[in-house]
């Protein structure tokens, strides 16, 4: 799939002062002369700042590093982890589309964005709120089919499952993240097989849904040092 910079773009880009401070305490981190090793996480930055990765956005962070804008956008364009066009208002959905979501049922989950958000991936729906993109492995094999919107992982999905998500955010809610068929994580669905005296002492959800829960930010932007960003 081609990497490109979305056409349109804005004139300019600042980090937020907060912001700023986080990325100059990321390059801190690195000794002189390897300053470029920040270029990841300050472009991640960036993109939990505005959305998406901007050329501007892009060149800033390269001329942070002392590095060229070429080579910034050489990482920027290569890794899909980087957004490179605007995305819906509300979320961004991205569909793992890999071998084990995929024999699980992820092709059904990807007609539901076509359906529901756009005919094809990193367009934007017609009421704005919401983009998709079909995404490789994110890692939650154990809990196909799934998908990430915003920061948070939606796992154990059927396609009633998942429009009832895309319900709940387009109505300004923010579902739970996590198993969405009663699992805690990723423990077999017939039950534990191991360390089963455990069963039933486990708190009320996994560390990482917790912590959605108490952050709130699942589809939040990154104003400031704070969160999970």
């Amino acid at each position: 799939m081609q990497r490109r910079l979305h056409p349109e773009q804005p004139d300019g880009f600042e980090f937020s002062p907060s912001n700023l401070a986080w990325a100059k305490s990321q390059i801190a981190k690195y000794p002189a002369g390897r300053q470029a090793s920040a270029i990841i996480p300050l472009l991640w930055r960036a993109q939990e700042q505005e959305g998406w990765l901007t050329r501007a956005a892009i060149e800033r962070v390269s001329s942070m590093l002392g590095m060229s804008p070429m080579r910034g956008l050489e990482v920027a364009t290569f890794y899909f982890m980087f957004r490179l066009s605007p995305p819906g208002s509300v979320a961004h959905v991205q569909v793992c589309g890999t071998t084990t979501c995929m024999i699980c049922g992820a092709e059904d989950l990807v007609e539901v964005c076509r359906r529901r958000i756009a005919p094809a991936p990193h367009q934007v729906s017609e009421d704005g709120k919401f983009s998709w993109e079909e995404v490789e492995c994110l890692g939650a094999c154990a809990n196909a089919p799934m998908a990430q919107i915003g920061k948070d992982y939606y796992e154990d999905l059927t396609p009633e499952i998942f429009e009832g998500i895309l319900d709940r955010f387009a109505a300004g809610e923010v579902p739970r993240p996590g198993p969405q068929n009663g699992r805690y994580a990723s423990e077999p669905k017939s039950g534990l097989t191991s360390l089963e005296s455990l069963d039933g002492e486990a708190p009320a959800a996994s560390p990482s849904v917790a912590l959605a829960l108490e952050m709130g930010d699942t589809v939040a932007l990154v104003g400031n040092a704070e969160g999970r960003g």
